[in-house]
């Protein structure tokens, strides 16, 4: 698989997640059958344009333990994900280290297939 046909894969997959539901990098990575490749799915999302049509639900996509990734210091873009969360109904908290987190028992999306 090439890196165009990477990526067109990962944003179908990402617009397969529902409403008020996450997953991780990683299994989207597992879903489009590249299992070790979970963080080329957080540098496809890191290159996608706001204005892709239809829209990929970037924001739906966490690390493995719920937690939402830094963007690296002096950077919104944790916190810009933790608004599009929210906006849907999903309750994103403040880890212990200041991190925003979800909580995947409750809003979790880890289907075997797609």
């Amino acid at each position: 698989m090439d890196s165009a046909e990477f990526h067109a894969a990962v944003y179908e997959t990402v617009r397969l997640i529902p409403a008020q539901k996450v997953t991780s990098y990683g299994h989207i990575a597992k879903l489009i059958g590249m299992p070790k490749h979970s963080r080329h799915v957080g540098q496809a999302l890191k290159f996608l344009s706001p204005e892709t049509e239809p829209p990929v639900p970037w924001y739906r996509v966490l690390g493995s333990s719920g937690v939402i990734s830094s963007r690296g210091p002096g950077t919104n873009g944790a916190r810009r994900q933790g608004d599009e969360l929210e906006a849907e109904g999903v309750v994103v908290t403040t880890g212990p280290s200041g991190d925003l987190r979800v909580n995947l028992r409750e809003y979790g999306w880890f289907p075997d297939r797609v």
